[in-house]
């Protein structure tokens, strides 16, 4: 990577520079959606009892520099990593199989295979099920000085941002083309003239993807017929709503299609299944017309990733409720349960069965190396393992990430932390975690961050980039919809481990392709 690239980018703000490009982020976040709720940390709740208050998203103030090959390689490779994590869904023996290795030592994911196993002894009704995808990567720089496209991990549940991502691409774009033909938003800088961001189609592409679900449902299962939706299900509390709406309104404006939303926590209150109607479709009625009913197509989770949002066994009732039923899961269980750390780390094995070519058989074996290409080194922690060796030695310890079977942010171990933690913890739950190689950043990237709490900050900085796809597939294999389009870039402080902006670790970027 050529260091020149990151040597004196971005360029220095004078004072008022730096103001008028705060005030014209903030502004043009609020007009145009690119904003949150405030987080308590921020607005105390009863400082907002009503609720009416948003902020801008964390954002970059510049567009982070990224190498072109790496993002052309992420997006080139989407539709065949979509149609991988489609087949290992389908193949529940060898999911199974990795599951009863973590049920013992991970409560959530024992609870998840048992709503799979509730479900399969009263039989499925739906043999359809929607991936709405993001593929997270960064560019890891060889000791040669290029970088090699290292993929950090897959989301398979409430793969978020595409609503925003895509505005932060148009901000970006409109600072760098204003005035047109001399834009004077920016200090001069070379990688700033006659470069804006990569289009961003991640709106469009994850919409037309529950589009295409709703569509392959087919007609009301009901008699009489009822008019039909998409539900999104969200948390109680969700900050991130603006990111949604772009979603649900692309689905109500182009594709003419109802869309809903109800909190995870009203779904046995607002939804039903006839108890006569063994086809059991989903019946929603909105609380603000309690004489309407519609039938739900497609299921679109924006909740239920993470261990606390299942707080009583009700929870896990509205969990089995949903899967039971005739709509369309986005995700499934069982394809969320396919986004375990742990499915990566077996895949990515050097030695042993060959997963990856199995999973990909009778694609061109080319493209199935691209993808092996993409893997960090992973390793279980199992005895006398090497994984286990590495991650107790201190000194090799520092160049490793601990990783559990969780979604979200804020839940991995790094670095000299984690022989402490392995120790803080039975031997026997040292089975539910992974070892990961870090990957290795460009060592001077620098960047200005907006945070959502007004503050600025500049400094070192990493970023990292993740691809959407959508993928609609029959449980027997055949794929009916196969899309990769948009992409989210988040960039965080290059002390900061973590990399969720939801969590509150990164900031919303676009990229500049060199």
């Amino acid at each position: 990577m050529a260091e020149s690239i990151y040597s004196n980018y971005p360029p220095d703000l004078s004072p008022a520079q730096q103001k008028f490009l705060v005030t014209f982020v903030k502004d043009w976040a609020i007009q145009n959606g690119l904003a949150v709720r405030p987080s308590p940390a921020i607005i105390p709740s009863g400082a907002d009892s009503n609720g009416v208050l948003a902020t801008n998203a964390p954002v970059t103030l510049f567009p982070s520099p990224f190498p072109r090959a790496c993002f052309e390689e992420a997006t080139a490779l989407q539709e065949i990593y979509n149609e991988l994590y489609a087949m290992i869904t389908c193949n529940e023996e060898w999911l199974g199989k990795i599951v009863e290795g973590l049920i013992e030592v991970d409560d959530f994911v024992s609870n998840l295979w048992k709503v799979h196993l509730d479900v399969q002894k009263e039989g499925y009704v739906q043999n359809l099920s929607l991936g709405l995808f993001r593929s997270d990567y960064m560019a890891h720089v060889l000791p040669t000085g290029a970088t090699a496209l290292k993929q950090v991990e897959f989301n398979t549940i409430s793969s978020s941002f595409g609503g925003l991502s895509a505005l932060v691409r148009q901000m970006h774009t409109e600072l760098l083309a204003s005035p047109p033909g001399s834009s004077i938003n920016y200090p001069p800088h070379p990688l700033l003239q006659s470069r804006v961001p990569p289009e961003n189609p991640a709106v469009e592409t994850l919409s037309a993807g529950l589009a295409a679900a709703h569509k392959a449902y087919g007609v009301s299962k009901s008699t009489p017929a009822l008019p039909l939706c998409v539900l999104f299900v969200v948390q109680e509390t969700e900050r991130n709503v603006f990111d949604q709406h772009a979603l649900s309104r692309q689905l109500k404006t182009i594709h003419n299609i109802p869309v809903f939303r109800v909190a995870s926590v009203d779904i046995l209150d607002q939804t039903s299944i006839p108890s006569s109607n063994p086809s059991r479709p989903l019946l929603y009625q909105p609380p603000h017309s309690p004489d309407s009913t519609f039938e739900v197509t497609t299921v679109y989770l924006r909740a239920y990733y993470s261990p606390d949002e299942y707080k009583s066994s009700r929870d896990w009732l509205a969990r089995t409720h949903l899967e039971r039923s005739a709509a369309i899961k986005c995700p499934t269980v069982l394809n969320q349960l396919s986004g375990c750390k742990k499915v990566q780390q077996v895949l990515a094995e050097p030695t042993g069965p060959d997963h990856l070519s199995s999973f990909l058989k009778g694609k061109d074996n080319t493209l199935v190396e691209r993808v092996r290409d993409t893997f960090a080194p992973q390793y279980d922690l199992s005895i006398n393992s090497q994984g286990r060796e590495l991650a107790l030695n201190p000194d090799t310890a520092l160049n490793h990430v601990l990783k559990p079977q969780r979604e979200g942010g804020g839940n991995n171990v790094y670095k000299a932390d984690i022989p402490g933690f392995l120790r803080s913890i039975p031997e026997s739950d040292w089975r539910g975690w992974v070892l990961m190689e870090l990957i290795n950043p460009a060592a001077n990237a620098q960047n200005v961050a907006l945070r959502n709490d007004g503050e600025v900050l500049r400094g070192d900085v990493i970023s990292e980039l993740g691809v959407y796809g959508t993928i609609l597939w029959e449980n027997t294999g055949k794929v009916l919809h196969n899309e990769q389009g948009g992409y989210l870039l988040r960039t965080k402080g290059k002390e900061v481990n973590e990399g969720g902006v939801a969590a509150g670790f990164s900031s919303l970027d676009s990229a500049l392709l060199f």
